[in-house]
């Protein structure tokens, strides 16, 4: 690696993220061969750079050892210290994607799973405050034209307390992705395929949730 420079261990993040950041399967790994790339995040250790770190493409060269030697592919954004063509060495552990070259097809892997359907969330529950209290799923009428990602109908609230101190702080409800609130508390992920129409309370005692049939959740909005 060029002095200076210094490779993110992505798993950490994948560890803390594990609905919105994704590893390669491990077939995907054991099929890399030389002229196909792989993807890393690199960082900067010397000098101020606008960005904190920039995940850039390595075109392999060979693999021993569980590592990857091959050369950067992509000249980073704002990183003085390495440009395309340098050479560098990353583990195949932190590996954040890959690409594979026409004459090494990608292999099949099993399917995964995203999270990326937008919900009506509180606060305090993206900001760790609170659990998922109480969630119902209504016929889905945020989505806007040309969003990537459709509104699922989910609406999720935190504690009594909790929400009480968002609205004394002015700290609205955020409409972002299932997988981010997933991240903060996914013990109600088996809840997910439900139909609109339904509404579930958390009860501590049972440690489960508590099933409200709502059909007025369900009704057309003919607005």
């Amino acid at each position: 690696m060029p002095p200076g420079i210094a490779l993110r261990d992505p798993r950490p993040i994948a560890a803390e993220a594990p609905y919105t950041f994704f590893m390669p399967h491990p077939q995907e790994l054991e099929a890399l061969r030389p002229g196909d790339g792989i993807k890393a995040i690199f960082t900067q250790t010397e000098g101020e750079t606008k960005y904190d770190a920039e995940r850039m493409w390595v075109l392999i060269e060979r693999i021993e050892d569980g590592v990857v030697y091959g050369t950067l592919d992509n000249d980073p954004s704002d990183m003085s210290l390495i440009e395309a063509g340098n050479p560098v060495a990353i583990p195949l552990t932190h590996v954040i994607s890959t690409a594979f070259h026409k004459d090494n097809p990608r292999p099949e892997t099993p399917e995964r799973r995203e999270y990326w359907e937008r919900c009506l969330v509180d606060a305090c529950i993206v900001e760790g405050r609170s659990h998922v209290d109480y969630l119902y799923r209504e016929t889905p009428d945020m989505t806007r034209e040309g969003d990537e990602y459709e509104d699922s109908g989910w609406r999720l609230r935190g504690s009594e307390a909790e929400v009480e101190a968002d609205q004394a702080n002015d700290s609205a409800p955020r409409y972002i992705a299932l997988g981010a609130v997933l991240n903060r508390d996914d013990r109600w992920i088996h809840l997910l395929d439900e139909e609109p129409g339904v509404a579930f309370q958390w009860d501590g005692d049972a440690q489960d949730y508590i099933r409200f049939n709502r059909p007025d959740l369900a009704e057309a909005d003919d607005q």
